[in-house]
């Protein structure tokens, strides 16, 4: 017997923070796109010359080659730069993507940033730095989840919100209190949205990704024997995931199969915090 995901056939789903060429936003969109949406693809617009060295190589278009990928798969695709950080261009992300798609059904909240400079104790954090990562991962994932959730309210047909939070935010390493600040965060304020609209039919969820293999894992745990040994000691199942774990995982929270689930903050990192 198959089993197969449901629920996706005349939806639109909206991914945040979608066009990095090896990131989990890129093969979310592409895996939506395969279970049957049209996808709002949006991203900060990087200037070419500021993409990592194997997207300038492969001649990478930032949400324009993710877009492209969607469109070969036989759905729409919408790619529009756009700062999750600022209420006006939020506003203005929904009403487009209702102008140009007709409806949203699923919001999945992956745009985030990290720390600049190396880590960096409470006490010698900037001001600054501190306010950039919470306005991004916290306030970001608030204000796409507030205009969205609105709409989703509104169009009365239920749906799902799935938010891309962190492990950091359950296991507070030192060194990291903005990140895993901001990421505890977006687990409490899932929980919280989901008590208020589920008498909506709308889910409210966070997916927890322990280390994935992004460009931006590349940069802070190169391959090699430091990341080996990180393996070993850390992760139980014994291999760093893939983009895909975190994808599938936001595809089931979608589907019709995990209507049941809502408020939950879902560790997906090959068992390192066996904790709520």
């Amino acid at each position: 017997m198959s089993i197969e995901l449901t629920g996706f056939t005349g939806k639109v789903a909206v991914v945040t923070g979608a066009g990095r060429m090896r990131g989990i936003g890129r093969t979310t969109a592409v895996a939506l796109a395969r279970a049957g949406c049209d996808v709002v693809v949006t991203g900060t617009g990087r200037a070419p010359e500021l993409r990592p060295q194997e997207e300038q190589q492969a001649g990478w278009r930032d949400i324009e080659s993710v877009a492209d990928e969607i469109r070969g798969l036989g759905r729409r695709a919408l790619p529009v730069v756009s700062d999750v950080a600022n209420p006006a261009e939020v506003d203005a992300l929904l009403e487009r993507a209702l102008r140009e798609l007709g409806r949203v059904d699923f919001l999945v909240n992956n745009a985030s940033t990290v720390r600049r400079s190396s880590p960096t104790a409470v006490v010698d954090t900037e001001v600054d730095e501190w306010s950039r990562i919470v306005s991004i991962n916290l306030n970001g994932t608030f204000l796409m989840s507030r205009a969205f959730g609105r709409q989703l309210v509104r169009q009365g047909e239920g749906g799902a919100v799935v938010s891309i939070s962190s492990t950091a935010g359950k296991c507070f390493p030192a060194r990291a209190a903005s990140y895993a600040a901001s990421k505890a965060g977006v687990q409490a304020m899932t929980a919280s949205m989901a008590r208020e609209v589920g008498a909506h039919g709308i889910r409210v969820n966070a997916i927890c990704p322990g280390y994935i293999d992004t460009q931006r894992l590349e940069r802070n745990v190169p391959r090699g024997p430091g990341r080996e040994a990180l393996i070993a000691e850390r992760i139980p199942l014994g291999r760093i995931g893939t983009c895909n774990d975190i994808a599938m995982m936001v595809a089931f929270l979608c589907s019709d199969q995990g209507s049941w689930v809502t408020g939950q903050s879902i560790n997906v990192d090959g068992g390192m915090v066996m904790e709520r």
